[in-house]
This record gives structure tokens, C-alpha cells and sequence, in this order.
């Protein structure tokens, strides 16, 4: 019996030492079954939950050991010698109970003959090992816990990282918006300098202009009174040389009557017919003139004699025959003459120095002589409109002496250049209608004081206008080159130019660099074209800060443009075929756009997203959507705070949801003066009276007249 002690004592060390080293070596290849399990998400439920169950395993002995019946109870543990079996110290290797849940055999040899005896350890030899496999389970949870927490460390500081990368991002972004905000205030306060300055300059030249003419017509008033007193001095020294005149007749006819009386008296002859005696030569003497005058008084004197002159020829110009030679068919009135539609065929020959404006428009003048203004120096305004004027026809010195001209019209004549020589001091010139066929380097020069240019309806393009030809424009702000023959915008524009107009032309594009010198642009007009959304350049105008008003009506565009510009505020895509407004399309305008057009356009239910009318919700004044085949009311309507008028006429609208245009959450005071929904599809008995909650006036809601909808021919009628 001892014998049989001494050989388990024997066993039970070599079970405590085998079975230890196989199951780190089985605990390794399970940590690389149990990764790729956890990997592939197709571990054991107990690993995944984290819970931790005893490990049912067996230890096989030798066939030497004896094994008493029944002693296979519950979870045991047996070894097994594979080996020499006349060694002592046997190794024993664990062989897995059928009903076990975990697999630890691993590669170890198995006994084929099951009829082997095998030896039951004691239940604290199977708890000891069992809290041993327990001991490990609970390091390699201990383990993956402490591999869990340091990758979610490691997520943690990445995201962390990613944070500061983005605070760092922003901040850069928010310095560089705050740059850009400081810069675009520089240069409106530089702007507002200049046009204070501009219009200090102008204040003083009226101040100027006020003191000269003040000063003028106190020298007139004190010549006409020095004429006066000088008047005066003549009408009393002639009085005084009258007297003196009649008071010598009167003495030599006393002396007359004196002499006769005596010859009578003395001689007493017979009376006889006495001879008429010779009256005295009493021819008046010459009027004698006032004392001798300053070079001064002089010169004051012929001033005032000049100024009646004038007036008494501007009194027979207004009264006499003549009239300054203003042909019949003319009217005069204080400074200006009209001859419109008096049949003229030659320029009228007149001589109204004082004239200030002239029209001659509708008449049949062919030619402009180069003494034509000769006796007009003075004009400021002319109107040559709806002539027959021909570039051969206009003399090159024409309009050189007219210093004061400021304005000229020569709409709808047959020019095919623009006149030359025409005066520095000009400053609205109108050539429309006409067959201008060049704008050369020349054309415009000496013209600095220009502001305003309109071109309209000639044979104008790319191809005959020098981009060197609005160099001398210095002071241009307002251009019309619409119904000419343009395909993209013409190059070398002003720098100054605040409105460009090129309606009716064939653009078809926008390039990059166009509007790179004109800085200052605030409104463009380009309907009429032939626009697509893919030919306009993204970065055309995206940057440009002053441009508040586009009109790209009746083009070829199928969606509202991207890379409008950030400071647009009135948008008209009126006529075009767009079917969609894309997200986000308005979201970086500042402050935001107010009036929008979208009216007879190709827009539906699935044209419009959440997203489109995004970044205007706080700015939109204005929206027209009407003349599309809406369904329904665009979502995003109802959070306009600020919009005052929407046109959702002539659409496809069935219903109008309670909240799709007055948002019931707004708490604020309405905005909303006028909504216009007739021709739709609209039952108004059917609309809840709180859909127009938030319109100022229930009779601002048009919602009559309704359109009928139309039922198809194979549908039953209800």
C-alpha cells in the first residue's frame, strides 16, 4: 500500500509539473485562436461577455495504474505516461473529456485502448488546478482589459490631436476671414475717402462757382449804378446848358424890341412896311461832355453799353425776324433752343452766344460744318438723335471750340466711329443705334472726365474693340454695350467702371480673369445670352466684394450658378431652364442674398433640396418662384425671417401644409406682406387658416383664381 502512495506522491508531481508548461504552450495558441476569434467575431460567448467558467479536463495515467470503479465522477482529472512506462518520473499529457467545452489537447497523443486504469485525483489537487486555469484566464482578461484601454487611450489622444488640428485650423481660417474683413474695411474707408473728397472738391467748386457768380453780378449791379449816376450828370448838365441857351435867346429879342421902339420914337418917319429883320444864328452849340473819366469808368461804361447791346439782340432774336437766325419750325426758351422734327436737312446757322442746350432731334441733317457752333460757343447739351449723321459727314474740328460741353447725343444716326476731337469736358456721350464698326486706341482720348458711355445696337465685338480703347476712361462708371455682337466680355474694361450692361450679345462664356481690374463693379447685366452654368469660370467673380446685382435672365443655364459672388444681393435667373438649386449654393454670401428671381424656369418637387436656400434664411427680402411646376411648397420657406414678398403663382401646388410656410416655433414679429398662390391646384376650403398665420394681412394671401386639375380620360371620376 505505501508502494502505491509513493507512486502517486510521484505522479501527482509530475502532473503539477507536465500539464503546467503544456498549458502555457496550449495558452499561447489559444491567445492566437482566440485573436483571430475575437478578429472575425466568432469567439465564445463567455469570452465575449467577459465571464469566467471552469476548465473540464482529464489526465490519462499509465496502464500500470489501477482505477477503481466509480471513481469517475463529476469533473476529474487523470494522467496518462507516454513515455517509458519503467521510468519514474513519466510525463503525462491531458487528454479532453468528451463533454468539455474548451479543446486543450492541443497535438498530444491519445491512448487508443480505453480499457487503460487510471488513478482520480483528490478534490483539492482539482481545485488547485482549477484555480490555477483560473488564475491565468483572469491575466489574459487582465491583459486584453489593459490592451482595451491603451488603444482607447491612444484613441482618445488621436482625437485629441485631431481637436487641436482643428482649433488650430479654424483659428488660422479666423484670422485670415478677420485679415480679409479689415482689408475689404480699409478699402471701403479708402473708398468713402475718396468720394467724400470727391464730393468735397465738387462742394467747393460750387462754393467757388457761387462767390464768382455773386461777385460777377455785384460788378454788374455796381457798373449799371455808376452808368446811372453817370446818366444822371448828363441829363443835368444838359438840362443846365438848355437853360443857359434859352435865357441868350430871350436877352437878344429884348434888345431887338428895345432898338425898334427908339427908331420910332426919334425919327417919327412914316410907317412903311418895315423889312423883316435877320433873326439871329442861334444854332445850338455843341452838347458838352461830362468831365473826363477814369481808364476805369471808361471801361466800365462800354461794359455796360455791350451788356444792352446783347440785350437788345437777344430782344430781337426773341421778337424780330430773324431771331438769330433760328430757322421756322424752332422754339427758343430762356438758354435753350428746340428743333425737333422741323425737316432740317442742314445744320442751322445761329448765333445765340448766351445758348446753353440744343436739340435737334428727328430731323434729316446729314453733316456738321466745322464753324457749326461758332455763334454757340457756350452750349453744354446737344440732342443730334434720329439724324442721318455719317462719320464722313462730321467735320474733325466740329466740336472743338465747345469748352463747356458736357453732354452729347447721337443716337440712331449712321456712324460707323466715334467723332473725333470731341471735347475734354464731356462727360455723358450716347451712340446707340448706329453702325460702329471699331473702337480704336484713339477713340476715346483726352476724354477723362467721361462718366457715362452708352454703345448700344452697333457691329461692336471681341474682335474690333482695342482692349487699350477704355484706357483714357479714367473717371467711366456707367457702360452699355448690349444688342452688339459680343461672345465674351470685352477686355481692358475701367477700373472705375461701377455698371456694365451687355444684354443681347452671344457670350457665351466668362473667363478667369475679366473682372480682375474692375475692382469696383456693383452691378452686371448679361441677359439675353448664351450662358451655361459650365462655361462661367468659378473663380470669374466669387472674390469680388462690391458686386450686389447679376442678371442673368433668358440664357441657357440649367442650374443656379455655384461661385456667385460673396457679396451679391440681387439675383435674376428669370427664362432660363433650370430644374434644380443645388445645396448650399448661397451659403457663403455676406451678408446674404435678398431678392431672388427664379420665375419661368423648369423647377419641381426634386429640384429643390433643405439645403438650398441655406445661408439666405436671415437676408431674403424678395423671392419669385412662380411660372415652374413646384408640387409642393419648397422646404426652407417657413425660415425666412425676413422675407416680405413670395410668388409661388402659376405651379403645380395641390396643398399647402400648415407649417411648409409659417414656422409655428417663429416668435418673433412677421415679416411676410404678400404671397400669391393662384393658378395651382389649391382647394382653399381645404387650407387651414393657420398656414397664413404669419402673413401680415389675410387679403395679402391671393389664393383665387384656381386651376382646375385635369383628370386623365381612363380615370373614374369620384
Amino acid at each position: 500500500m505505501r508502494w502505491w502512495l509513493a507512486v502517486a506522491s510521484l505522479w501527482l508531481v509530475v502532473a503539477l509539473t507536465i500539464p503546467d508548461t503544456q498549458a502555457r504552450n496550449l495558452r499561447k495558441d489559444g491567445e492566437i485562436r482566440h485573436g483571430k476569434r475575437k478578429r472575425s467575431g466568432q469567439g465564445h460567448g463567455e469570452a465575449r461577455a467577459g465571464s469566467s467558467r471552469p476548465v473540464k479536463i482529464r489526465l490519462v495515467p499509465g496502464p500500470t495504474v489501477p482505477v477503481e470503479p466509480g471513481t469517475n465522477q463529476g469533473h476529474t482529472l487523470f494522467l496518462q505516461p507516454y513515455r517509458n512506462i519503467q521510468e519514474q518520473h513519466s510525463s503525462y499529457n491531458v487528454i479532453p473529456d468528451p463533454d468539455l467545452s474548451l479543446d486543450l489537447s492541443g497535438d498530444s497523443p491519445v491512448p487508443s485502448d480505453p480499457s487503460q486504469p487510471v488513478t482520480p485525483l483528490t478534490q483539492e489537487e482539482i481545485r488547485r488546478i482549477i484555480w490555477r486555469e483560473e488564475e491565468e484566464h483572469r491575466e489574459e482578461e487582465e491583459r486584453l482589459r489593459k490592451k482595451d484601454e491603451a488603444r482607447k487611450k491612444r484613441r482618445k489622444e488621436r482625437k485629441e490631436q485631431e481637436e487641436k488640428q482643428r482649433k488650430i485650423v479654424e483659428e488660422r481660417r479666423r484670422k485670415e476671414q478677420e485679415a480679409l474683413r479689415l482689408q475689404v474695411e480699409k478699402e471701403e474707408a479708402e473708398w468713402r475717402r475718396q468720394i467724400e473728397e470727391m464730393k468735397r472738391q465738387e462742394d467747393e467748386l460750387r462754393r467757388l462757382e457761387e462767390e464768382d457768380r455773386k461777385q460777377k453780378e455785384a460788378a454788374e449791379r455796381e457798373a449799371r449804378e455808376k452808368e446811372r449816376k453817370l446818366e444822371e450828370k448828363r441829363r443835368r448838365q444838359e438840362e443846365i446848358l438848355r437853360e443857359e441857351l434859352l435865357a441868350l435867346a430871350e436877352e437878344e429879342e429884348e434888345e431887338h424890341q428895345e432898338e425898334v421902339w427908339l427908331r420910332g420914337d426919334v425919327f417919327q418917319m412914316l410907317p412903311k412896311e418895315p423889312e423883316e429883320p435877320e433873326e439871329p444864328d442861334l444854332i445850338p452849340a455843341p452838347i458838352p461832355r461830362p468831365p473826363a473819366a477814369t481808364e476805369e469808368e471808361l471801361y466800365e461804361v462800354e461794359a455796360v453799353e455791350e451788356e444792352r447791346e446783347e440785350e437788345w439782340e437777344e430782344r430781337e432774336v426773341e421778337v424780330g425776324p430773324n431771331r438769330g437766325g433760328l430757322p421756322p419750325g424752332c422754339d427758343i426758351s430762356d438758354v435753350t433752343v428746340t428743333c425737333e422734327n422741323a425737316k432740317l436737312i442742314h445744320f442751322p446757322p445761329l448765333s445765340i452766344p448766351e445758348l446753353k442746350s440744343l436739340s435737334l432731334e428727328g430731323n434729316n441733317i446729314s453733316s456738321i460744318p466745322a464753324g457749326a457752333f461758332n455763334g454757340i460757343p457756350n452750349l453744354e447739351w446737344i440732342n443730334l438723335k434720329k439724324n442721318k449723321l455719317t462719320s464722313a459727314g462730321i467735320d474733325a474740328r466740329a466740336f472743338k471750340g465747345l469748352k463747356m460741353l458736357s453732354r452729347l447725343y447721337l443716337d440712331g444716326n449712321l456712324l460707323e466711329a466715334v467723332p473725333s476731337a470731341l471735347p475734354p469736358s464731356l462727360q455723358e456721350l450716347k451712340i446707340s443705334e448706329n453702325k460702329l464698326r471699331r473702337i480704336d486706341e484713339n477713340s476715346f482720348r483726352d476724354m477723362s472726365n467721361l462718366v457715362i458711355l452708352e454703345l448700344e445696337g452697333n457691329l461692336l465685338s471681341e474682335g474690333n474693340v482695342d482692349p487699350l480703347g477704355f484706357t483714357p476712361l479714367i473717371q467711366l462708371s456707367y457702360l452699355r454695350l448690349g444688342r452688339n455682337h459680343f461672345r465674351t466680355i470685352p477686355q481692358g474694361l475701367p477700373p472705375s467702371l461701377l455698371e456694365l450692361y451687355l444684354e443681347n450679345n452671344l457670350i457665351e462664356e466668362i473667363s478667369e480673369t475679366v473682372f480682375n481690374q474692375t475692382r469696383n463693379l456693383n452691378v452686371v447685366s448679361l441677359r439675353h445670352n448664351r450662358l451655361d452654368e459650365t462655361r462661367i469660370a468659378p473663380m470669374a467673380w466669387i472674390n469680388h466684394r462690391n458686386i450686389e446685382s447679376i442678371d442673368l435672365s433668358n440664357n441657357q443655364l440649367y442650374l443656379v450658378p455655384s461661385y456667385l459672388p460673396r457679396s451679391l444681393v440681387h439675383l435674376v435667373l428669370v427664362g432660363n431652364n433650370i430644374e434644380r438649386i443645388p445645396g448650399y449654393v448661397f451659403a457663403h454670401m455676406d451678408p446674404g442674398l435678398e431678392y431672388l428671381y427664379l420665375s419661368y424656369n423648369k423647377l419641381d418637387g426634386e429640384g429643390i433640396e433643405p439645403e438650398s436656400f441655406f445661408g439666405s434664411y436671415h437676408s431674403m427680402v424678395e423671392l419669385c418662384l412662380d411660372h415652374n411646376q413646384l408640387l409642393a411648397v419648397p422646404s426652407g420657406i417657413n425660415e425666412m425671417t425676413n422675407v416680405h414678398f413670395i410668388r409661388l403663382n402659376n405651379n403645380r401646388i395641390r396643398s399647402i401644409r400648415d407649417e411648409s410656410i409659417c414656422d409655428p416655433n417663429h416668435s418673433g414679429d412677421s415679416t411676410l406682406v404678400a404671397l400669391r398662390l393662384e393658378n395651382n391646384y389649391i382647394d382653399p376650403q381645404k387650407v387651414s387658416p393657420s398656414a397664413f398665420s404669419c402673413v401680415r394681412a389675410s387679403s395679402s394671401v391671393v389664393l383665387k383664381p384656381q386651376q382646375a386639375e385635369r383628370r386623365s380620360p381612363h380615370k373614374p371620376k369620384h
